[in-house]
C-alpha cells in the first residue's frame, strides 16, 4: 500500500501523527506512511484539528478540503484532500 493513493480529484494520504510535539512539521515519508509532528495534544480533537489546518495550508487548500476519514482516534489516520492530484502532493510533502 502506499502512502499517497489518488482516485477522482481526491487524494488520500495514510498519515502517522506524532502529538504533542514542539512545532507542527512533516517528519517524512517511512513505511508508506506519511509522520507529521503536531503541536496540539491528543485530546478532545485538538490534535486532529491542528492536523487538518497544517495539511490545508501546506496544500494550499481550504480546511473544509481535507478531512480525516479514518483513524479520528489513533495516530494512524487517512486524510483524503479534495481536488488534488498525487504527483502535486508528494512534491508538496516532500519539501
Amino acid at each position: 500500500m502506499y502512502a499517497i493513493m489518488v482516485s477522482k480529484e481526491r487524494a488520500r494520504i495514510r498519515v502517522h501523527v506524532h502529538p504533542n510535539a514542539s512545532r507542527n512539521q512533516i517528519v517524512g515519508f517511512r513505511d508508506d506512511v506519511l509522520h507529521v509532528k503536531i503541536a496540539a495534544p491528543p485530546v478532545e480533537g485538538k490534535a486532529n484539528q491542528e492536523l487538518v489546518g497544517f495539511l490545508s495550508g501546506l496544500l494550499g487548500v481550504g480546511k473544509s478540503s481535507v478531512t480525516i476519514e479514518r483513524g479520528a482516534i489513533g495516530r494512524r489516520k487517512t486524510v483524503a484532500v479534495s481536488g488534488l492530484e498525487r504527483g502535486y502532493v508528494i512534491r508538496l510533502l516532500a519539501q
